[in-house]
């Protein structure tokens, strides 16, 4: 039934991938500026102190790797060949490339709002984040070409090839260097950090809101024709995403708070890295047209803020169904 839901035509195709962002030096500069910002507010959350915590006990943080290390990017390999016709190839390749960014920066806040383990949420945050330098760039490129490769896609379409000293150099700028200041100044200025932290996670959720109403206004048209497209390959990409680190936390038997902690860092990922890779870097420099795999990445940003708040407002009511039951 959802295959009919989202059923692509050539017409809806062009379409998709005829959404275009353009960024001169000056703005894209200035998201990379907010971006970096946003890492280091995430950053003020992490003492070193919680990795020692959190590693006494290591099987959450390794499932926690799995989940969204490994498992994520191959079931969204997975997934997308499944849906086939149903889908563009470049939104395919969306979802990989958001499969393949790091956890993102409101996880630690959902973490918090669901009572969920939250040193672990932290600390996955912070390893994922670190780790993102090596492996998204081998997770997209991995992904991207098996996807490119096995999928029917008519036409020819370019190999994915990943300029790495240019996605290098962008990744550390804007995730390696605000962590390390950030974590850095929660040690040695830990009532500075205190103030920041709050503030700096609402700041994240409302740029991210804006970074991608701007980004798309020129297009806002065609964006809002395409947008019932979008907006299911999402939500089932979101859902994938989510059901992975629940059933991984609940197959193991990990704690109730270890579980909604993985639920929530595999099903919120660092799209905002996603899109300043696509804008500022040179991956689709010879890529025909690929609207799709921008819309893909900005609505995962949106949606996933949505689907968290959806998410922790359901464990707390479980929480209030718990204690009235043992009241």
């Amino acid at each position: 039934m959802y295959k009919s839901a989202i059923k692509m035509t050539p017409e809806t195709t062009n379409l998709i991938d005829s959404i275009q962002v353009t960024m001169n030096a000056g703005g894209m500069n200035t998201i990379n500026i907010v971006l970096a910002f946003v890492m280091f507010g995430v950053a003020l959350g992490i003492k070193p102190k919680i990795f020692v915590e959190v590693f006494k006990k290591p099987k959450s943080v390794l499932l926690g790797m799995c989940c969204q290390l490994v498992l994520l990017p191959l079931l969204t390999f997975l997934l997308a060949l499944a849906l086939g016709k149903s889908i563009s190839w470049t939104m395919a390749i969306g979802m990989i490339l958001v499969a393949s960014c790091p956890g993102g920066n409101i996880s630690n806040f959902m973490s918090s709002l669901s009572k969920a383990n939250i040193e672990l949420s932290v600390s996955l945050t912070a390893i994922s984040t670190a780790l993102a330098i090596f492996l998204t760039p081998f997770n997209f490129w991995l992904y991207g070409n098996l996807y490119l490769r096995f999928a029917d896609i008519a036409g020819e379409v370019p190999q994915l090839v990943i300029p790495l000293w240019d996605v290098f150099k962008t990744i550390v700028i804007l995730l390696g260097i605000p962590l390390t200041l950030g974590i850095l100044t929660s040690h040695y200025l830990p009532k500075v950090a205190d103030k920041l932290k709050k503030p700096m996670q609402w700041f994240s959720i409302i740029f991210f809101v804006a970074m991608v109403v701007l980004s798309f206004a020129g297009n806002i048209h065609a964006f809002l024709q395409c947008i019932k497209y979008i907006f299911i390959v999402v939500l089932i990409h979101n859902l994938l995403a989510l059901l992975t680190g629940f059933s991984v936390g609940s197959l193991f038997k990990v704690s109730e708070a270890d579980r909604r902690t993985l639920t929530i860092e595999t099903g919120i990922q660092n799209s905002g890295l996603g899109l300043v890779l696509l804008l500022g870097t040179t991956i689709f420099a010879n890529f025909p047209a690929h609207g799709g795999t921008l819309v893909i990445t900005a609505w995962w940003g949106v949606w996933h803020i949505i689907s968290g708040l959806t998410v922790s407002g359901l464990f707390l009511l479980k929480d209030r169904r718990t204690a009235c039951k043992n009241a």
